[in-house]
């Protein structure tokens, strides 16, 4: 018999979704667990699995339509069926078992709580995921355990040593190409030719999480200036140390990252979020922090969880995991969820400072921006300093101006003296 499999409920929220790629036609076999196809929904990019065994009957919309949740996603029956007499019954608790299977990474769960997780480069992680390989199975021989990308080749033979396991070991990769302009087809207008472009689905969700926040919060931006000469020299100590030993690259926004989990300690109201409804201000006691990344596509926050239990170097690479799979879009829709913060690093693009806006349920995001050589006072001398500014949007129903300025004055006295830093760690 016949059975219509409707799309499902693959994450909170989540309402709708496109299909980037089906993975089977008509008329294909299919077996229980093999993948259909791959769904953008929400932020991520996600794998459908079959809930059947069976043939490939109908597709419930073309590659590149909008499916949302309920509709038919598709019809599995036996060769030679036809879909009159499919089971058109609404989803089963399987399928969204199913679904919510699909919502794990292929090849590298996201660990939670304390559980430690395997201590790779981003290059290592990806190419791991290439081979197919599980990190945390993989004793790593490098130093402080370091799975390397030779270790990831004994794995993928079986445990027995790969032969010439540097060669088959991806280059390094090379520079981000420039971002290209957007495709679109030329019509005339009234005072020329305009290029118009189709809305992609992530831009979509991104307008609309955007237009709720603005209609939601009631944004403040409150700015201040820190002396960040003496964290820079230690951050540059430090990168000349462990950059290519214990970590692939190093950079600031991990300091910035526990600098700002040591001032939400003492202003535990920006961690935060508010349910309106029930009237009820939900203040989070642990720090997992949305870390905004600039892809091709659009803005992604992946999240970075208990970042204050978590060490420089931890944290570093995985921001620059999480970084590379949002840029890939292979982040699972876990990684994109349950946020407390958000921080959104400008400063590598240029500008003064600007304007965040808070990304919903949380009540504050943190702006960091440029760093610049200028003169400052400094023991009672014009010096040349390095200076930047910081910025912390928050939602002035629940948090007060006074309450942002005490946070961004800690804040500020953390990163302009990295021995405060260090003290909190």
């Amino acid at each position: 018999m016949a059975f219509t499999f409707h799309f499902p409920d693959v994450g909170e929220g989540i309402h709708e979704g496109k299909i980037v790629k089906w993975l089977v036609a008509v008329g294909d076999a299919v077996k229980e667990d093999d993948v259909l196809a791959k769904v953008e929904t929400d932020k991520a990019v996600v794998e459908i699995p079959s809930p059947y065994d069976g043939v490939v009957l109908k597709l419930g919309a073309p590659e590149g339509g909008t499916i949302r949740v309920g509709d038919i996603f598709a019809v599995i029956g036996e060769k030679g069926e036809t879909i009159e007499g499919a089971d058109a019954a609404p989803p089963k608790a399987e399928e969204k078992a199913e679904a919510k299977s699909a919502e794990e990474p292929a090849a590298e769960p996201q660990k939670k709580g304390k559980a430690r997780r395997p201590l790779a480069t981003p290059h290592t992680r990806a190419y791991a995921r290439k081979k197919g390989v599980d990190l945390h199975a993989i004793e790593g021989t490098g130093k402080g355990g370091r799975i390397t990308d030779e270790d990831v080749d004994r794995a993928a033979a079986g445990g027995t040593p790969a032969k010439a396991a540097s060669a088959a070991a991806p280059k390094a990769k090379a520079a981000p190409a420039p971002r290209k302009a957007p495709a679109g087809r030329i019509e005339a207008g009234e005072e020329g030719p305009v290029e118009v472009v189709p809305v992609s689905h992530l831009r979509k969700v991104i307008a609309e999480n955007m237009t709720l926040s603005k209609q939601t919060s009631a944004h403040v931006t409150h700015v201040d200036e820190a002396d960040v000469t003496d964290l820079v020299a230690l951050y540059k100590n430090a990168k000349g140390k462990v950059e290519g030993k214990d970590i692939e690259k190093l950079s600031l926004l991990p300091f910035f990252m526990k600098a700002i989990a040591a001032a939400l300690k003492a202003h535990p109201l920006l961690n935060a979020s508010y349910d309106e409804a029930k009237e009820e201000i939900h203040v989070k006691k642990f720090y997992n922090f949305g870390i905004a990344v600039d892809t091709d596509e659009g803005l992604i926050v992946p999240v970075v969880r208990d970042v204050d239990k978590k060490g420089i170097l931890e944290l570093a690479d995985e921001v620059a995991d999480m970084a590379e799979r949002a840029r890939t879009r292979s982040l699972s829709l876990d990684e994109l969820q349950q946020g407390t913060f958000t921080i959104t690093n400008i400063g590598p693009l240029g500008g003064l400072f600007a304007t965040p806006i808070i990304r919903q349920p949380e009540l504050a995001i943190v702006g960091l921006h440029t760093i610049q050589e200028k003169p400052a006072v400094h023991e009672g001398e014009i010096k040349v300093r390095k200076l930047m500014h910081l910025s912390v949007s928050f939602d002035h129903r629940i948090i007060d101006g006074a309450e942002a300025a005490r946070f961004m004055t800690d804040l500020r006295k953390i990163v302009s003296a990295p021995e405060l830093l260090m003290v909190k760690l």
